[in-house]
């Protein structure tokens, strides 16, 4: 399973972004192969309109089962989001990404 955080770092001790679309990184924790890759966020937190959606395509295109994030996405990016499948979890904005994890695995996190 690949589980995708928004987050203001790229490790596991960084914050958990309240933010889908401009988020500053997106962590992707894939269980299977225990390995936690980052996407710097730079170019679409920037972004004056369609930060969430071009964000859902992101997570879209890394095969993301789970993504666990603080409010939760958009209405633009919920509508994506929400026809594939992908199982989105908020509540984890004051959270670090390994503690969201944690919490998320412990069934904690409430599912948008």
């Amino acid at each position: 399973m690949k589980i995708a955080f928004t987050a203001q770092g790229t490790t596991w001790d960084c914050m958990i972004e309240a933010r889908f679309g401009r988020t500053d990184y997106l962590l992707l924790w894939d269980e299977e192969a225990q390995t936690l890759e980052s996407f710097d966020n730079n170019e679409g937190k920037n972004e004056a309109h369609g930060a969430g959606p071009k964000m859902a395509k992101v997570l879209l295109d890394l095969k993301a089962d789970v993504l666990i994030t603080g409010n939760g996405p958009g209405e633009n990016a919920n509508a994506i989001l929400g026809k594939s499948g992908v199982k989105m979890y908020v509540g984890a904005g004051d959270m670090r990404v390994k503690e969201a994890y944690e919490a998320y695995k412990a069934g904690k996190l409430p599912l948008f």
